[in-house]
């Protein structure tokens, strides 16, 4: 069985692996890909409100660290009426236990659950018998966690994709310095693509203030394989947006390779020596699919 397009001919096995389908597509035809996902307190009507017209491509209600354990069956109960209808925007619920979903499984408003603190496989099939079919998101937070990274991600085809929470893994870590987290993230951008799951998002960038700090960290991530990444204040929406749009001269170097390919079959060189393959073709495609969210 052929695994999906953008995924330059890979072969995804089908079986108990269930891979086979996987959300990983990122061709010319693929749907739309997020970059920017805003994370509101569920607590907070009036500010999910307002991130569900920041422009953000994704929100995502937050059930756990945004809300104070005594404020928490408010959320659940505010985020269900939130969630009694469809929404433009889809709407993610990061939840604070698998004992939330039986309460927002059913609701037409729901697109995708947010599951923290999954450390191993079996985590998932637990939650895959609550979530009535809807696609779920991982989230990495300790080292045993980022040591599963690939199990958990291939765990069963109700997994969408997988992201790092770099607070807690800090923290369990005993992290300092940013570049301590370099090889964590890496693994989970490698385990993704292993699994036929879309890159990874980053991790929030907590200093709602320091724009530019938030700027060099995307840039970073996005050279690791990034793509996207998560906010919790809408002013860092176009900043996240910039960083992983790709430049007219990517944009122009990528339609050059492209063109190059619908005229040749097979391994080719470009005019000015470069060598392209399936690969590099499906790689310039991608980059397509990104500019076109700007035309």
């Amino acid at each position: 069985m052929t695994g999906p397009a953008g995924h330059g001919g890979l072969t995804v096995p089908a079986g108990p692996t269930g891979l086979a389908g996987r959300p990983g597509r990122l061709g010319r035809d693929a749907p739309p890909v997020p970059l920017t996902w805003l994370y509101a307190p569920g607590d907070r009507p009036s500010v999910v409100r307002k991130a569900l017209v920041s422009g953000a491509d994704v929100v995502i209600v937050d059930l756990e660290d945004a809300v104070a354990p005594d404020r928490r069956a408010y959320a659940l109960a505010a985020t269900a009426e939130l969630l009694a209808e469809p929404h433009p925007v889809p709407i993610h619920v990061r939840i604070h236990s698998p004992r939330d979903i039986p309460a927002l499984a059913p609701l037409p408003g729901i697109v995708a659950l947010r599951v923290p603190k999954v450390t191993h496989p079996t985590d998932i099939q637990r939650i895959v018998e609550l979530a009535q079919g809807l696609p779920i998101y991982p989230l990495l937070e300790n080292a045993l966690a980022v040591e599963h990274a690939y199990a958990i991600a291939a765990a069963h085809p109700s997994v969408h994709g997988i992201a790092l929470g770099e607070a807690d893994l800090r923290a369990d870590l005993g992290v300092r310095e940013d570049s301590g987290l370099d090889w964590p993230r890496s693994r989970v951008v490698v385990a993704a693509r292993a699994a036929a799951l879309p890159p990874p998002v980053q991790s929030v960038h907590p200093d709602v203030r320091d724009l530019n700090a938030l700027a060099a960290g995307c840039a970073r991530g996005r050279a690791m394989g990034f793509l996207g990444r998560a906010a919790i204040h809408p002013r860092q929406l176009p900043v996240i947006a910039r960083a992983y749009l790709p430049t007219p001269g990517e944009v122009a170097a990528a339609e050059e390779v492209v063109k190059a390919a619908e005229t040749e079959e097979g391994a080719l060189a470009l005019p000015d020596g470069r060598f392209v393959d399936a690969a590099v073709v499906e790689g310039a495609r991608r980059v397509l699919t990104l500019a076109a969210r700007t035309a």
